[in-house]
Formats: C-alpha cells, structure tokens, sequence
C-alpha cells in the first residue's frame, strides 16, 4: 500500500513538472495572446481579431517549398509563437542559424459579423518579402522587412467560416540587395552586428472595414496659424459620403468639420489657444475620423491623437515650437534579449523611453530599425523626441535593384510614421560606405532626399548620418574620439571657417546647416556582477577605463566638449543599452542599471550648452 502511495505521489509530481514544462514552451501549449494591445494607435478601429500566438511553421532551406505544395497546407509539423521572430528565444524556437525560406500557417476564423465589409489581414512587419495565400491562393506579394502591409482578403474568404492562412517568407540578407540593418550576415554575432530576424516579428491582425472606409489620413499640425489640416484617402468613393473629423480636448470637443468624401479633398480645424507639443508638455489631441453617408449612417469610424507641434531650421539651429531646442539623444538600436527586434511587452516599449528620460536624454536616434508603432505612441505621450531611421546597412549602394528595393519601403515607413509628433528628423541612411565610383550612389542619395521631402515637408533630413553626405539639412559626425583634447581638437572651427567632415572633398561643402555630433562615446563598462557572463568578443570604443571614476570622468569630458562649441547644435551619445557583445550601454543589455550611481549619469546629459544657461 505504502508503496502504491508513493507511486502515485511519483506520478503526481512529475505529472506537475510535465505541466510547467509544457507552459513554458509555446511549442506544447498555447500560451495566451503575445502583444494584444492594439499595433496602429494613430489609426484605430475597435473591430479587429489579434492572430498573435501559436501558429505553424516550416523551415525551407531547400527553396522547394512551393513545388511541394506548401502554400495549400493546412499546418506545419512545428509551432512558433508569432510575433517573435524564430532566431529569437520567445519565439519557442529559437533557431541562429540563416533562415533564407521558411513558411508559417494559421487557421482564422472570420467573425459572422463582418458580413459586407471588405476584410483586411494586417502585417506590421517580416522580413523580407511575403506572399500570403489563403486556402491555397494568392493575395498578394510585399517586400520590406521593415515596413508595414495590409491584403484585402475579401473575395478569398466568408464572414462565420474557417480559412488557411500560410505566409511564404524569403530573407537573403547576405545579397546586398535588401535593407538589413545591424543583422550579422555571418553565423555569430560580431563587432556590431547582432542575432539575425527573419519572417513575422510585428503583430498580425484581421480587421473589418466598410468599403467605402478610410485608408489612410495624413495629420499636419500648423503650428503657426494654429490648426491642423487632414488629408484623407478612401477605400472607394460614394457620392454623397461625408469626411467627418472631430477634435477633443480631453473630453471637451474643441473643433469639428465635416466635408465631402473625395481622395482630392482637404480639411482644416483651427482651435483657439491651442495647446502645444514638446517634451515639457506633450499634450495631444484626441480625434475621431468617421465616413458618413448621405443618411447620417456612420460607415467607418477611426480613433486617432495628434500634437500641435512644428520643427524647423533657421541657420545653425533647429527649432521647436519657434524656439532654439537643444537636442541630447542617445542611440537607441531596439534590440531585446529574448525578443531580438520584437520587445516582449508593450510595457517594455515604454520602459526603454523612461529608461532614456532617467539618463537625462530628451530623445533618441532610433538606429538601423524602424521601430514599431506602438514605440513611437509611447514617445508621443511621454514626450520624446526621436529621429526615425531605415534598417539600409546591408544594402549594396551602387545597385539599381537595391536601390529600387529601399525607395518602395522607405516611402511606405514614411507614410505610415509621418503623424507622429515626437519624430522630428527622418535619417534615410547611417555611414553609407561607397566604394569605387559614386555616381549611382550620389543618384539615389538625391533620390531618397527628394521623395522624402515630397512626402513630409515638415521635418529635416539627415541625409547619411555621419558619413557620406551629398544633399542635407543637417551635418552630423561620428567622432570616436576618446580623449577629450583630441576631440577638442578635431571639432574646432578651423580658420577657413571650414568644420570637421569624415569624407572630406567627396562630400559638398559644408553650407552652415546645424551641425550635430549624432554619435560619439561608446565607453565600454561591465559591471562586475555581469563580467563573467560576458561574451569572449565583448567590446566598446577606445581602451577600456580601469575604474568607474575613470568612466564618468571620460565621459563628462566628452559631453562638455561638444557642449562648449557654439556650431555644435545637438548630440546622440553611444548608446542606450549593451546589445549582445557591444558593451557600451548606459544600462545592461537586460535593462538593469550599471551604476549604482546613475544620478551622476543624468547630471552629465542633463546639462545644456551656455548659449541656453546664459
């Protein structure tokens, strides 16, 4: 008998063990919902299903996936836990080798609901190029690991029933013909390139539209004149359909227009005293977006936020709200232990801006990642200031097909990321490395500048950050210096009235546009309790200091450089966190502070330049 017990003790303990087993691996048990919040807040609807979660996948590293067949399956052998990317750890697969192919599988059923409204299967983002079918069939094609995407699957599937989704993804990031960013293109992660993403890594979700619904609506505050202009694009255009916006002060309505719906038209609401947008007071205005038809009946209704807010150059200096603002960002690379491009939470979005904000930094250089939306809303509420960037390291700058291949995704991030006031630079490229002749380089530099300007007349372009510029509105360097003198030295103004330039007399002239140190520093420091869990190519710039006293003395050197040049307008010091063997992070790689005195860290990027303290 007593043995009996003891058995069935046995088998109850490692039934226990078994379960928690299985509810750590999404590969047994379907674990609830990753990132549920909703990814668009600048363009919500409130009828929408999250495809988060558990779906199927398959590796194809043969490339023959098709002709067997994959894009009719009906489920793979394996589960991958969506949106987290398969290199990373929360995904529950954690593969590190190249995925070049590979398929996933989901099957969604469509709400009896959405009967009449066309359907959309939303993306906001895999790398690199997609084709999505549904139940064996095509519905579109996507390229740009970056950017987000959308496939009206109307005519594919019935409101109330099942359907298969497979997603084909193909990532050849080592062909020098797609954007890459700081993805290693060799197997382990080295200098400053990190784990690899491949396939989903931004949430999917279906959502119902009526089919005369918006597709998009580009937000423009005026500043000056104290309104904000909208500019509405539809799904389908009815006579007699209204364009309706309402603006709030909190719960107050503050302004409201209506117009007739056409893709050529355009509306502006001017508000009394409006409120303004910056970093001391990030207020936004909530708005609501609705398409009317001629009886009154709302056909589509979008919530929405927007900041009355302007940036501009006069001279030398940026300006926000009219006034010279003294930009002291970090760099921000958007990297997560467990997640690699994709943060675990929505909470960990926010946490990384309060982080900065702890630092003393007033915004960020987001760097070789086009961060997600849900990132920039948080910026927006919390009032940071953010340059937004392209992933384009890995692109071969002299290709026509890469060229042609950044200029299709960059316009749709623009597009997409526009509305948000806390972005106030857009940065096409960062330290484009031109080799041989430069023609088509110079071509396609000119190229992006031009359609970027074309799309958002409202912000400066830092055309190559802190390399080969050839068309800019500011001038940015990377001086790696790591002793305050030498640094002096080379950022003084010479007597020609000439400034430091990485590329000398391959770049134009220096036109006396702000000139801002957008990255400098990088000190190394590990942390005692973290050295013997560091990697073996771990690495900072410049020698590594012996002690904290010689890291914040180096340190506060070389902010108060930059500080004391009058033609110096901003700085971005390197960087936010450790990322994997790059040990140069104001905090560790896991978030956790590497000093036990940060204070003295906010001191030091909290101080303004003279010209501000006088």
């Amino acid at each position: 008998m007593k043995t009996k017990i003891k058995d069935f003790l046995l088998l109850g303990l490692f039934a226990l063990a078994s379960i928690g087993l299985q509810a750590q691996n999404p590969e047994k048990v379907d674990s609830p919902i990753p990132r549920p919040e909703y990814p668009r807040p600048q363009f919500e609807r409130s009828d929408w299903v999250n495809l988060n979660g558990t779906w199927t996948y398959a590796f194809d590293f043969g490339k023959s996936g098709r002709d067997r067949g994959f894009q009719k399956s009906d489920g793979f052998d394996k589960k991958i836990r969506v949106p987290f990317c398969p290199e990373s750890e929360l995904s529950g697969v954690g593969h590190k080798d190249f995925i070049e192919t590979m398929w996933y599988h989901k099957t969604v059923k469509i709400p009896a609901n959405w009967d009449g409204r066309r359907i959309l299967l939303n993306f906001g983002a895999v790398d690199y190029e997609s084709e999505v079918f549904v139940d064996g069939k095509s519905v579109g094609t996507h390229w740009g690991g970056s950017s987000s995407f959308s496939h009206d699957i109307t005519s594919f599937v019935k409101a109330g029933q099942e359907h298969d989704v497979v997603v084909y993804v193909r990532d050849e990031n080592r062909s020098g013909n797609q954007p890459v960013g700081k993805q290693c293109t060799s197997f382990g992660s080295r200098g400053c390139f990190y784990t690899r993403t491949t396939g989903i890594w931004q949430t999917v979700w279906m959502e119902a539209v009526n089919t005369a619904g918006l597709r998009d609506c580009n937000i423009t505050p005026d500043y000056d004149n104290n309104r904000f202009i909208f500019r509405p694009r539809f799904r389908s255009i009815q006579q007699g359909n209204k364009f309706r916006v309402s603006v709030f002060d909190g719960k107050r309505l503050v302004g409201k227009r209506e117009i007739q719906a056409s893709n050529t038209a355009y509306c502006d609401i001017r508000l009394r005293k409006a409120k303004s947008w910056s970093p001391e007071s990030p207020f936004l205005y909530d708005i609501v977006l609705e398409v009317i038809d001629r009886k009154g009946n709302v056909l589509d209704k979008v919530n929405s936020y927007a900041g009355m807010r302007k940036i501009h150059i006069e001279g030398n200096r940026v300006f926000l709200n009219n006034k010279p603002y003294y930009q002291r960002l970090v760099l921000d690379q958007g990297f997560y232990p467990k997640g690699v491009w994709t943060a675990p939470s929505d909470d960990a979005l926010k946490r990384d801006i309060e982080l900065s904000m702890a630092a003393g930094f007033n915004g960020a250089r987001l760097h070789q990642k086009v961060f997600e939306e849900r990132f920039h809303y948080w910026a927006d509420k919390l009032g940071y200031l953010t340059w937004g960037e392209s992933a384009n390291w890995g692109l071969s700058h002299n290709s026509t097909e890469a060229a042609r291949n950044f200029l299709s995704e960059w316009e749709e991030i623009v597009v997409r990321d526009r509305n948000h006031p806390s972005i106030v630079t857009w940065t096409p490229f960062n330290e484009t490395w031109v080799s041989g002749e430069s023609r088509q380089y110079n071509r396609f530099a000119i190229d992006v500048f031009d359609l970027t300007h074309n799309l958002d007349p409202t912000r400066p372009i830092n055309d190559a950050s802190g390399w080969r510029h050839v068309v800019t509105d500011i001038w940015t360097v990377h001086p790696y210096d790591q002793d305050p003198e030498s640094l002096r030295k080379k950022l003084s103004v010479r007597a020609d009235g000439g400034v430091y330039k990485h590329h000398g007399d391959k770049e134009p002239p220096y036109a006396g546009q702000p000139y801002i140190i957008d990255e400098y520093g990088g000190i190394k420091w590990v942390p005692k309790s973290k050295r013997k869990d560091s990697a073996s190519n771990s690495w900072g710039y410049g020698n590594d200091p012996k002690t904290e006293e010689e890291f914040f003395t180096r340190l506060e050197g070389l902010t108060d450089v930059i500080l004391s040049f009058d033609h110096i307008w901003g700085y971005c010091y390197t960087q936010l966190t450790d990322v994997e063997q790059e040990q140069n992070g104001v905090y560790n790689f896991d978030r956790t502070p590497k000093f036990e005195n940060m204070e003295r860290i906010k001191k030091i990027f909290s101080k303004t330049p003279k010209e501000l303290t006088n």
